[in-house]
């Protein structure tokens, strides 16, 4: 049978490929086909259970149409016999060049540019594949949040204590004297939760990092451990830290003093640490590439970000709510004109549930910032490419 466009290879060179599609097939023993010697022509559409008569030939495959173009490579494998053309044509109805992954799926996302329910999913797969290392991550940086959120919770109680005698200032205080003592309280609290928000924004960077290391190795279907990527992530360790300290401090008290200049380092700068431990880049470098994958694409990332941190949020609030109902939340609810101070075992049972919520949500949220991140790269730049040489996907017309 003579070739048509495609270069010569081993069995099945002359079968359409699943991705490109085939609007009508010819049939059998058509164009430059011959029956073999003994048998007539075989019918458009054989009958069902239909078998070659000869147990040892394979039967030839159908002349395609003008202009085909084979793909590199020859036939994919797991290409089925070829079995009548009604299911020929089930099999092969999506339109030319068309694929639902893309240039392949070898792990958790799509090797194409994704959509949003595709970024939520692929963190999602991510956890359920690999749940010791993600959810261990997870858990590690949930301990510590709550371990530190304890500690404020536990030496600012003076401050709230002192809320409280705002009630028993009697009828005689000025009006100068409750503001004082409200505002003071107030202000001594607003700095104490500075450090406290820092803290935690930079630990969330860091567990970005370390989820960078895992999504990069899950993005290719290969093995994840925690000392894989603990030892890929090492020598990236101390600028890590200068970029998610530097980060966490600039959006902090950017979007606690000045909403929109803290909204936009949040955005802009958010993709510097995959950025940083993927393409191995130095500290100005990373904040850089961070602004360029962002711009033109502000709005998109703004919104990704912003539902993960949403559903975050409900998630955390749904896990933490038995926690809470302990803790004798609902009775200052109830009572508003009670200023009640939780003592340590209200502080322990809320940092109980911190982390338990925190072990999935911290995960998850990290995991959404590198998926935007291959996400974008494989927009701009066609990462998906590399990513599917290095998994060693050989996808029809993709290269």
């Amino acid at each position: 049978m003579t070739d048509t466009g495609g270069a010569p290879g081993g069995e099945g060179d002359d079968t359409p490929t699943p991705s490109q599609g085939l609007p009508q097939v010819p049939a059998p023993g058509s164009g430059d086909s011959k029956p073999v010697e003994g048998h007539s022509a075989s019918p458009a559409t054989p009958p069902r259970g239909w078998q070659p008569p000869d147990a040892g030939a394979t039967p030839a495959p159908p002349a395609p149409p003008p202009g085909w173009q084979h793909a590199p490579g020859g036939r994919p494998g797991g290409l089925p016999p070829y079995t009548g053309q009604q299911q020929y044509r089930q099999q092969y109805q999506q339109p030319p060049g068309w694929s639902p992954h893309g240039l392949g799926k070898p792990g958790v996302i799509a090797l194409r540019p994704l959509n949003v329910g595709d970024i939520l999913d692929g963190a999602i797969t991510a956890i359920r594949r690999h749940p010791r290392t993600v959810l261990g991550i997870g858990a590690v940086m949930a301990v510590l949040t709550a371990g530190i959120t304890f500690l404020v919770q536990k030496y600012v109680l003076a401050d709230f204590q002192n809320l409280a005698t705002t009630a028993t200032l009697g009828p005689g205080a000025t009006e100068e004297e409750m503001r004082n003592a409200v505002f003071g309280t107030f202000g001594d609290a607003f700095l104490v939760l500075i450090p406290t928000l820092l803290v935690s924004s930079l630990l969330l960077a860091v567990t970005t990092g370390l989820m960078a290391t895992v999504m990069g190795r899950a993005a290719l279907g290969r093995e994840v451990t925690f000392g894989i990527a603990w030892r890929e992530l090492q020598p990236r360790l101390l600028p890590l830290v200068g970029v998610a300290f530097v980060y966490a401090l600039v959006t902090t008290i950017g979007i606690m003093l000045c909403i929109i200049p803290g909204v936009l380092a949040w955005v802009f700068w958010a993709l510097a640490v995959p950025a940083l431990v993927l393409e191995r880049g130095t500290f100005r470098a990373a904040f850089a590439r961070s602004a360029k994958l962002v711009s033109r694409a502000f709005w998109r990332v703004l919104g990704i970000l912003l539902l993960a941190r949403i559903i975050q949020s409900l998630f955390e609030n749904i896990i933490q709510l038995p926690f809470a109902l302990g803790t004798g939340v609902f009775t200052q609810v109830l009572n508003p004109g009670k200023v009640s101070v939780p003592d340590t075992g209200d502080l322990l049972l809320q940092a109980a549930g911190q982390i338990v919520s925190g072990t999935i949500a911290i995960p998850f949220v990290t995991l959404v910032t590198v998926i935007v991140y291959l996400d974008q790269r494989m927009r701009r730049e066609g990462m998906d490419i590399e990513l599917a040489r290095a998994a060693g996907v050989q996808p029809p017309q993709a290269w």
